[in-house]
């Protein structure tokens, strides 16, 4: 783990929201085996879908936790949800809500799970911190830039614990290879490749009646009004490629490989300063997300990061330097030469933190107040060569970008596409 919570500096500006007002948390309360009650760690989760109940057992399963409450626009899946938790606890005492505000709302409610569809995560995770809650999020993080920054505002403001879902910094592999960089073990960096799915093109859906199980408006929330149709709700796979509700895997799964790249470029509290690039995007139909990518962004320390789709590219995260290279992806690690797979990382050397369990890791940094493995800053700083990427692709031409002022430069067309408006009555 890295260092306490120690940014007091925090960022100027109001956050406000039409949600709930500010909630002073209660004591940690509960029982659980033989743990003291002051140890014990209360827990809700916000969106129970597939990736949600996924880490939902997760976090139950870790010791001194427990699930309170389960939230879902869907009553189907939320009264899924709320059986996996009162089976894990043998009773019947899981609270189950529509409205997440009702869930943090309860001052008994230590940390929350957030797994939502992306248009929620920045409202309900600043929600979440307003209201004394320490914040689990599922990648990626906003929709735009400005809903990243505001969230960072309030995770430093309320002092809040923030493990963002990026959980292949909890992987041997990856953190070893970033280590090998960040020590110089292939010489002099130069140039990274970040290779990931891309997003898909499907045809229009007619519009269909909404399942009586929804509340398909809550579920689109601050998003722009679209009519429901088979097409949109569902698994990720769906809402995922429509960028009314996600920037498509640009973010979704580009995130992952992307954020491996900034973490061996010691570029967690930075990034590029010149992106360009192409990208291409479905002509029709209801997805319109890229479909293919091609970016080059180059930071000031002189590395440049190829960010490609993997048709470009295999899959994973290429490290090339002055004296070799090293390659990661999940399940398998690469290097030349080979003897680089059998390095010692010295004491006095460069040592990243060491988790080998993104859920445990949260819930140790809850009882320390330490920075979790994926803090607020690096998702932030991740999050944004994303969203750079996609601005350039839809801009077709070469920008300029400030890490310090997190803007672009001269380019203010480029600087209002790094914000979006929100549907009434919904707004940061």
């Amino acid at each position: 783990m890295t260092g306490a919570l120690d940014r007091r500096q925090f960022l100027s500006g109001l956050i406000a929201s039409v949600v709930v007002p500010y909630v002073v948390p209660s004591s940690v309360l509960g029982k659980t085996n033989s743990m003291a009650p002051s140890n014990h760690i209360t827990i809700g989760s916000i969106g129970v879908g597939g990736r949600g109940k996924q880490v939902m057992r997760s976090l139950m399963g870790q010791p001194g936790c427990q699930m309170l409450a389960v939230c879902d626009v869907d009553t189907d899946r939320l009264n899924e949800a709320r059986n996996i938790v009162n089976d894990q606890y043998g009773n019947t005492d899981c609270a189950a809500y529509r409205d997440f505000h009702r869930l943090l709302s309860r001052t008994d409610i230590d940390a929350v799970l957030i797994a939502s569809t992306d248009q929620w995560h920045i409202l309900q995770s600043v929600e979440a911190a307003r209201a004394g809650k320490d914040i689990y999020l599922e990648k990626p993080l906003g929709l735009s830039v400005s809903e990243n920054i505001a969230l960072r505002r309030a995770i430093y403001k309320y002092e809040r614990v923030f493990q963002f879902g990026t959980q292949q910094r909890s992987d041997r592999n990856f953190r070893f290879a970033c280590e090998l960089v960040l020590n110089g073990r292939i010489g002099k960096l130069h140039t990274i490749i970040a290779a990931t799915p891309s997003s898909r093109a499907v045809d229009s859906y007619p519009p269909s009646p909404i399942p009586p199980e929804l509340d398909y408006d809550m579920w689109v929330g601050p998003a722009r009004w679209m009519p429901y149709t088979q097409g949109v709700v569902g698994s990720c796979g769906r809402w995922g490629h429509i960028s009314n509700f996600s920037l498509g895997w640009v973010t979704t799964w580009g995130i992952h490989h992307v954020d491996i790249a900034q973490w061996g470029n010691n570029a967690d509290t930075t990034g590029p300063v010149e992106v360009e690039g192409t990208g291409v995007f479905p002509k029709d139909g209801l997805y319109d997300c890229a479909i293919a990518w091609d970016m080059k962004l180059v930071y000031a320390n002189g590395v440049t990061l190829n960010f490609v789709d993997n048709k470009r590219h295999r899959q994973g995260v290429l490290f090339k330097g002055s004296d070799g290279w090293v390659f990661v992806k999940r399940g398998s690690i690469d290097s030349h030469p080979k003897s680089l797979l059998n390095e010692k990382i010295g004491p006095d050397e460069i040592h990243l933190p060491v988790s080998i369990d993104h859920s445990k890791n949260f819930i140790e940094c809850i009882r320390t107040r330490m920075t979790p493995v994926s803090s607020i800053e690096a998702a932030v700083r991740s999050d944004t060569v994303c969203h750079l990427s996609d601005i350039v692709m839809r801009l077709g031409r070469k920008l300029r970008w400030d890490p310090e002022r997190e803007r672009f430069a001269d380019d203010e067309q480029a600087n209002r596409m790094l914000s979006r408006s929100m549907r009434s009555p919904w707004y940061l």
